[in-house]
């Protein structure tokens, strides 16, 4: 693994940070960030191989922009935080894939169960190389774009937020402590959909017009004894 994801110890996620994509799944958009976890070893690095999609699992993406953190944060004000706080608690960022069985998620959504495995399957967080902090003068204003087998289906700016970067560290340094290396994803813009086994994913950070990473998987079928069924 890579230098920043072998510091990782935790993954946190940012769900309905991005109205339309709030609307595009039937979901009014939140008074306040809300999250979930991921673990470190859904993390797959370019060239670790493909995507695996587990047997019987309806398999969503979800691009986004993962912040890197470098140092603690704890307790953090959620009206004071400032953005240069945050920023300098900042050690880079990367692109990054949230995958989700959304099959499995659902169900367990409408059976009141925790939804924990539908995003925690191994390779169900592809991720880009490190980008420095200095090559994003504002993570606010990045452009952010995902296509699949050459068309795209996702792409708009960190601009559309609907909670910034400083209001997230502080709202989940109230609850967990945050640690140096963790990572935290800020949320999909609209677009989201299924991949299947033989599907390509390339995605791009752009800065200013200008492509400052990128990233492409491939999808295949995940080996082993795990298939879907109803819980």
């Amino acid at each position: 693994m890579s230098n920043f994801t072998s510091r990782t110890r935790k993954i946190l996620c940012i769900a309905r940070n991005y109205v339309d994509h709030a609307k595009e799944l039937g979901n009014k958009p939140p008074s306040r960030p809300f999250y979930f976890l991921k673990p470190p070893s859904a993390i797959l690095e370019p060239g670790q191989g493909p995507i695996l999609r587990p047997q019987g699992v309806k398999l969503h993406y979800e691009l986004e922009l993962a912040v890197i953190l470098n140092k603690e944060l704890k307790n953090l004000d959620f009206d004071s935080f400032t953005e240069e706080q945050a920023i300098d608690a900042i050690e880079g960022y990367t692109l990054a894939l949230d995958l989700t069985a959304r099959n499995v998620q659902d169900e367990a959504k409408n059976k009141g169960m925790p939804w924990t495995i539908a995003k925690g399957f191994d390779t169900f967080l592809p991720v880009g190389p490190f980008i420095p902090k200095s090559e994003v003068p504002d993570p606010h204003n990045v452009f952010l774009q995902l296509k699949i087998n050459g068309q795209t289906r996702q792409a708009d700016s960190t601009s559309l937020m609907i909670f910034r970067i400083p209001q997230i560290l502080a709202n989940i340094s109230a609850v967990m402590t945050l640690q140096d290396g963790d990572m935290v994803l800020t949320g999909t813009p609209k677009g989201v959909g299924e991949i299947v086994p033989g599907d390509v994913l390339e995605a791009e950070l752009q800065v200013d017009g200008k492509v400052i990473s990128s990233m492409k998987f491939t999808v295949d079928e995940k080996p082993g004894p795990y298939t879907y069924r109803e819980t």
